[in-house]
């Protein structure tokens, strides 16, 4: 396993991810009973967009540096940027949470959240970093192994992030099949997958398969920032969410084309449709 997020960290794919997941845990969060957060490929948690692996690539700089200093934020924002600036209180853009240290940041006392990295150096630098927090749990093995092996949760409420490297061919049906392990364990379980949008033909049996699953329900939400006619380049990405909570789907309505005006590097565009409908 080669990849390491940290040359992509903050770029228009974080952004969209982040934002989805912040909203989905802040509304959870309106209801007092807990909730527990799975995270599958977590990363190392942490990220220093000035050191060598996020300059080199400079990712960030369209993706989160186009909205740092914007005055215009919807408010959906808030809670996300919230993070940001308490981890930058100087006022200048350095470091940036992944979705383990974005959770753990919104999350509350009552909530339980488990982190899953195979990659070692990544592994060892997200036990690291999250073992200041009791609530926390890191483990170290194959994440596609996660929905058998910590479901179900003693809470109740369930969100899990499945957002895997994608070096494998297999990858997108490795994601279905998750997807059918975690709700076939917790029906209630929200799970959202990322994926990038390279080459939309690709996707298509991705997006069949998702359909015919044993999700309930499932929301399909997707940036684009090129046209997707560019199969050699990164020209969006796109979360699916089983069991999205009331609310998400309003709100995504707002933020999306919003999002696509910002952070166009050519031809933007968005999508928010259903492929499993209540």
């Amino acid at each position: 396993m080669n990849y390491r997020h940290a040359f992509h960290a903050g770029n228009h794919a974080d952004v969209l991810k982040h934002l989805v997941l912040s909203r989905l845990l802040l509304l959870l969060s309106r209801k007092e009973a807990p909730y527990a957060y799975l995270d599958t490929h977590a990363g190392l948690g942490l990220y220093d967009l000035t050191a060598d692996q996020a300059t080199r690539t400079g990712e960030w700089r369209d993706g989160i540096g186009r909205l740092w200093e914007a005055d215009d934020l919807p408010a959906a924002f808030n809670e996300y940027f919230g993070v940001l600036r308490a981890m930058n209180p100087d006022g200048q853009l350095r470091y940036y949470p992944g979705s383990p240290e974005l959770a753990r940041q919104l999350s509350r006392e009552q909530d339980r959240l488990q982190f899953n990295e195979k990659h070692p150096e990544d592994g060892r630098l997200l036990k690291e970093n999250m073992a200041h927090d009791r609530r926390t749990a890191v483990h170290l093995g194959e994440g596609w192994y996660v929905p058998r092996a910590l479901l179900p949760t003693q809470e109740k409420r369930m969100v899990m992030l499945i957002d895997p490297p994608f070096e494998q061919a297999d990858e997108l049906e490795r994601c279905v099949e998750s997807l059918n392990d975690a709700i076939g364990r917790m029906r209630q379980a929200i799970v959202a997958i990322w994926y990038p949008i390279k080459d939309e033909r690709q996707l298509r049996r991705f997006y069949n398969d998702l359909s015919k699953s044993n999700a309930p329900k499932l929301l399909r939400a997707e940036l684009f920032v090129h046209p997707g006619d560019d199969a050699q380049r990164l020209n969006g990405s796109g979360l699916v969410i089983s069991n999205p909570p009331w609310g998400l789907e309003d709100e995504l309505r707002q933020i999306l084309p919003w999002l696509a005006k910002r952070l166009a590097q050519s031809e933007s565009s968005w999508r928010l449709d259903w492929l499993i409908a209540e």
